[in-house]
Formats: C-alpha cells, structure tokens, sequence
C-alpha cells in the first residue's frame, strides 16, 4: 500500500500563497487517482480538489475554485497542491489521498480513497 507524506503547510497571511506537496512511497501515483482534503476542528472533512491518472481531469470544490491548483509530477511521485488568495477560512489541517479507482463523480467523497497521509496544518492569519 502506497504511504503518502504532505509537507509546505504553515503560517501565512490572508492573501498569500502557499504550496503544499504529498511525497508518495511504496507505490508508483501514476496509476492512482488522487485528491487534497481538509478538516478544521470540529467540522467534517472536506474535499478540496482531485485529479486522475494522468492528471488530465481535475475538479474543485467551489469554496477553492479559482484559488487553489492541484498537479501532480508522476515522475517525483508527487502531488502537489498550489494555495493562492488564501483566507482566514481556509485555516486547517490538509490531507492528501490516494486511490486505485477514478471515480470522476465522487471523486471529493472520502470514502473512495484507502490511503491517506498524516496531514499538514495550513494557519492563515487575517
């Protein structure tokens, strides 16, 4: 099973950027689908942005479209998650996730991943 490692939270101020990355080991990413999820506390867990194999499809929830960009780099088995305009209500910890399946339709819905990272805690300051 693939372990996933987030990195590049931290401390900003509102309006910012920030860049979050997921390092991948174990497993090659160029064949799971992938996706940024965030939970504050108190508050469920949210689904941000996904991407597929390939990295040619993508989707966003609407709180972060046209602010955040995922990519991805298969050949550094990584992830990436690129924050710009960032507000105070995106304060959280981030997660990144992966899974075997693409299932473009749900593709923000928890469940369908099995593997997740430990998380990156993002603080925007207003």
């Amino acid at each position: 099973q693939v372990q996933l490692v987030e990195s590049g939270g931290g401390l900003v101020q509102a309006g910012k950027s920030l860049r979050l990355s997921c390092t991948a080991s174990g497993s090659n990413i160029n064949n799971l689908a992938m996706a940024w999820f965030r939970q504050a506390p108190g508050k469920e867990r949210e689904g941000i942005s996904c991407i597929n194999f390939g990295g040619g499809l993508t989707s966003y929830a609407d709180s972060v479209k046209g602010r955040f960009t995922i990519t991805r780099d298969n050949a550094k088995n990584t992830l990436y998650l690129q924050m710009d305009t960032l507000k105070p209500e995106d304060t959280s910890m981030y997660y990144c996730a992966a899974d075997r399946w693409w299932n473009g339709g749900a593709c923000l819905s928890a469940p369908q991943y099995n593997s997740w990272g430990q998380g990156t805690q993002v603080t925007v300051s207003s």
